[in-house]
Parts: structure tokens; C-alpha cells; sequence
């Protein structure tokens, strides 16, 4: 029982003074863990270190009997918080990384690491259990006809870590392989481009945006509606725009298989393709995920997915909820985030950069104002409450207002009674704005001071606002994207 328990603490110490000095050598990912984990910001790298810490600390602390049970006592708290926070975020449907042994070994928070943690806490538990005077031998008392035995255990767990080790090398490569293969593609001149719609492959229409209504056909050639997928999924649906003839998207095809295994009950992951349904079904069929055929593309060009491959995230009430992510990597990073989020929660969204250095105000509460309009009607923040409001964003010396002016007057959306409340923001002289005949309160706003916090920084421009005067979308750019705001998709959007 002696050298039993000995090699039971030398086995803690290895796995804990392992997990320390790997999580230590890569502090930037277990802050970004700790982040996903849901620890505010400013919190994640001190927490990432005194973790870092604790685990070495808990690691020396195993190698002598004197200590032991106080190392045994540490580890078994910290691996309960550990599966409490898994146990919790899987409740939760998220994924976060755990990030447990650094750069060595990260998995999404799983069944298998759970369980993992729950092996190394019946280990602590061994220790604890016999108490502080019963922690086995000490190191330096081990005898000759022990050596054996230890050396082992000792051969067994080298053999795990170096099998570890392994995997992690033959992931690198094959990575290395995928991306060599994609340079390959790009790098072929002896092939015939279509450059006729090549333009940004991030451009799409606004986060909160409702989802353009196309028809599209199943591989067995029944009609369907984009907007009856989602309805259909109860859920947020991952769109993936690909083609049978688009080599990028079969070396992504392993991984769109796997996050439809990791995210299923809380995301569907959809294909939308062109060409036949032999073409398709041979090409996609395998990895098991809805197919739709999207003829000329009309749809994918709607929502932005131009390229191939591309991803498109919508949530649950049918808006966008993602920024387009073009290519592999920004898709591999779009499902990490996605995989690793709470999608039950309000205002979940998924952007790419920094929204114009600015950021995106989704989910702020409308500023409290009181400004008068060009008839001189006082105009409050209270006025946006109870219905939709469009805020919209306007300049008397801005061109493209100017261009945009009869649409935005004449549109039935903006006109109707079911339609959205609209105030405009603008600046300058009040009797500019009295000709132009808009039949919506017209604001000055003397430096768009108000605008400004609602997320404006150009003009024509405008965020919709909830039934609260929450902001629920990103600001839209140009008369194409306001109008999108409103459902009304008009080609050329964004």
C-alpha cells in the first residue's frame, strides 16, 4: 500500500506539473479559455497564471508525504470546480476549449473530458481518503525491489505522453498538407477563372437582418423557401455555401462533419450547393447534412456567400447572426465561436473585425435625447418604445442621401401601418429638410452626437430598434442594406 500510494501522488504530480507548465508556456490561449469559460476580460490572463501556478504548486506539494494530503485536498477542489464548469457549460449547449493541457492538448468540453477529470479526481480522492499521517513512502525510501514496479508505471505514462505527442504531430501535418493543397489550387494558371462577380468575399447583408426569402430545391427537387429552413430547424442554422466542383470545400468536408456532431441539438448545419443532385449526392451525401440546391446562386449572392466555401450563421427567428466568413480559416473560426456560445441567450452575434474601429452596439439601450424636429415637435428617447423604430441617418450635403430620397420616400415598407416607426438623425439647417417632403420626424442633431452613440458613422445609414429601444441590428450602410433591415432585399444589397 506504501508504494502504491507513492505512485498514485507521482502520477498527480506528473499530470498537474504537466497541465501547469503547458497551460504557463501558452498563457494567451488559456486566457482566451478562461474568456470562453465566461470570466470577464480583464480577469482571464491573472487567472490563466494563478492556475498556471496552483498546479505546479499542487504538483511539488504531491512529492512528499508531509504535504501530500494539502496537494490532494488542492487538486481535488480545483478538479471539481473543473467538472462543475464542463458539466455547466455542456448544460448550457456550449463547447468551450478547455485548454486543460495547453498547447499540448485542447478538446471542446465534452463527454470524454469530463470524464477524464472525473478518473483524476478519484485519484485525489485515494490520498485524501487515507488522511495526513498515511501519504506512503517517500521518494528517496524506495528499495531495489521496488524500482520495477515504479519504472513501469513510469514506462506506461512516457508511452502516453509520446503517443500524445504523436497525435499532436500528425494533426499539425495534416493541417500543413490541407493548406499546402489550397496554396496548390490558388496557385494553378493553366485553369479558366470566372472574375464576373468577384468582389469582397466578407461583404453581406447586416447582422439582424432578416433572412432574404428565395426558393431553392431539395436534391430530390421539392421546392423550399430559405426562410422555411429555419423555421423548419427551431433553431439557428449554419448555412455553408459550397460546390461539387470547389476542391476547398471537400478538404473542409471532415471538418463540417465534425461540428455537426459537436453542435447537433443546438445548431443545423445546412449545405446550399449548385449543379445536379449526382453531382451533389456524390459529393456531400456522406457527411450527412441537409443538401439544397440554390440555381444561379441568387440566393447565396443575396446573403453574401459569393465565394466558395463560405458560412453564414441565422439564428433562430430567421435574422443574421454572423458576419459572412469566407474561406476556411475565417469558417474555422466562425465554428469555434459558434461551438463555444450560448446561443439561447439574447443578442447573440458573431462579427467579423471591429465594425469600423467602433464596434457593434447590439443589445446597448437607446441614449436618452430630447431633440426637436424640423416642425418644432420635441422628439424623446420614449418616443422609440412600443413598436420597431428605424433610426435612420441622414446628411442635406451627403450625395447618396440625396440618390436614396425618392426610395426611401416612396417605399411601402416605410409607409405602411404594420411597418417600422421612422425618425431620421440629421444636421444642419432645419428649413433644408422641410422640402423634402418625408413624412417622419426629421431631428437636428447638431454633430449627430445622439446618432453617434445609436452606432452611426456615415450617411445614409440606420439601425432598427426593438419594441424597448434596444438596438437589435448592426448599422446599416447604403439605401440596399437600410432597406434590408426591413426585410426588403433589393439586388445589390451590400
Amino acid at each position: 500500500m506504501e508504494l502504491f500510494l507513492l505512485i498514485i501522488r507521482l502520477l498527480l504530480a506528473a499530470i498537474f506539473a504537466t497541465a501547469g507548465i503547458a497551460k504557463f508556456a501558452d498563457l494567451e490561449g488559456s486566457g482566451k479559455a478562461f474568456k470562453e469559460f465566461g470570466v470577464p476580460a480583464a480577469l482571464a490572463l491573472p487567472s490563466s497564471i494563478a492556475l498556471s501556478i496552483a498546479e505546479i504548486a499542487i504538483a511539488v506539494l504531491f512529492l512528499f508525504p508531509s504535504t501530500s494530503w494539502f496537494a490532494a485536498l488542492g487538486a481535488a477542489a480545483l478538479l471539481t470546480l473543473f467538472i462543475v464548469q464542463m458539466v455547466y457549460q455542456r448544460a448550457k449547449g456550449r463547447a468551450p476549449d478547455c485548454h486543460c493541457f495547453g498547447q499540448l492538448h485542447s478538446e471542446p468540453v465534452s463527454f470524454k473530458s469530463i470524464a477524464r477529470n472525473v478518473i483524476f479526481l478519484a485519484l485525489a480522492a485515494i490520498p485524501l481518503y487515507r488522511g495526513r499521517l498515511a501519504q506512503g513512502l517517500k521518494p528517496w525510501n524506495v528499495t531495489g525491489e521496488m524500482m520495477p514496479t515504479i519504472l513501469g508505471v513510469c514506462a506506461v505514462i512516457m508511452l502516453g505522453g509520446a503517443l500524445l505527442y504523436l497525435r499532436q504531430i500528425l494533426d499539425g501535418q495534416k493541417e500543413l498538407r490541407r493548406r499546402f493543397e489550397l496554396l496548390e489550387l490558388i496557385s494553378r494558371v493553366d485553369q479558366t477563372v470566372d472574375h464576373e462577380h468577384l468582389t469582397d468575399p466578407n461583404l453581406g447583408l447586416p447582422i439582424g437582418a432578416p433572412l432574404p426569402d428565395f426558393s431553392l430545391k431539395t436534391i430530390d427537387g421539392q421546392a423550399v423557401s430559405s426562410r422555411e429552413i429555419v423555421s423548419d430547424a427551431a433553431s439557428p442554422v449554419l448555412f455553408f455555401f459550397v460546390s461539387p466542383t470547389c476542391e476547398p470545400c471537400q478538404m473542409l468536408l471532415p471538418q463540417i462533419a465534425q461540428w455537426k456532431g459537436e453542435m447537433t441539438g443546438r445548431v443545423s448545419i445546412v449545405l446550399v450547393s449548385t449543379g445536379s443532385e449526382k453531382e451533389n449526392r456524390e459529393k456531400f451525401a456522406p457527411i450527412g447534412s441537409t443538401i439544397y440546391l440554390d440555381e444561379g446562386r441568387r440566393f447565396a449572392f443575396a446573403v453574401g456567400g459569393r465565394w466558395t466555401p463560405t458560412a453564414l450563421l441565422v439564428n433562430g427567428k430567421g435574422m443574421i447572426a454572423s458576419h459572412v466568413a469566407a474561406g476556411d480559416v475565417a469558417i474555422e473560426e466562425l465554428a469555434a465561436k459558434v461551438r463555444s456560445s450560448d446561443l439561447t441567450q439574447p443578442y447573440v452575434y458573431f462579427p467579423r473585425g471591429e465594425h469600423n474601429g467602433r464596434g457593434l452596439k447590439i443589445g446597448s439601450p437607446a441614449p436618452d435625447f430630447e431633440l426637436t424636429d424640423v416642425e418644432g415637435r420635441t422628439i424623446s428617447s420614449d418616443d422609440l418604445k412600443g413598436k420597431q423604430t428605424l433610426a435612420a441617418f441622414w446628411s442635406p450635403s451627403c450625395p447618396h442621401c440625396q440618390a436614396f430620397l425618392d426610395e426611401f420616400r416612396e417605399s411601402s415598407i416605410i409607409n405602411s401601418a404594420s411597418g417600422p416607426n421612422v425618425i431620421v438623425f440629421s444636421d444642419g439647417d432645419p428649413n433644408e429638410h422641410r422640402s423634402l417632403g418625408l413624412n417622419v420626424p426629421v431631428v437636428i442633431d447638431k454633430g449627430y452626437k445622439i446618432a453617434g452613440k445609436l452606432g452611426m458613422f456615415g450617411t445614409p445609414s440606420a439601425v432598427l430598434l426593438n419594441e424597448d429601444a434596444v438596438i437589435a441590428t448592426e448599422t446599416a450602410i447604403g439605401a440596399n442594406n437600410i432597406f434590408a433591415l426591413l426585410g426588403e432585399y433589393r439586388n445589390g444589397a451590400h
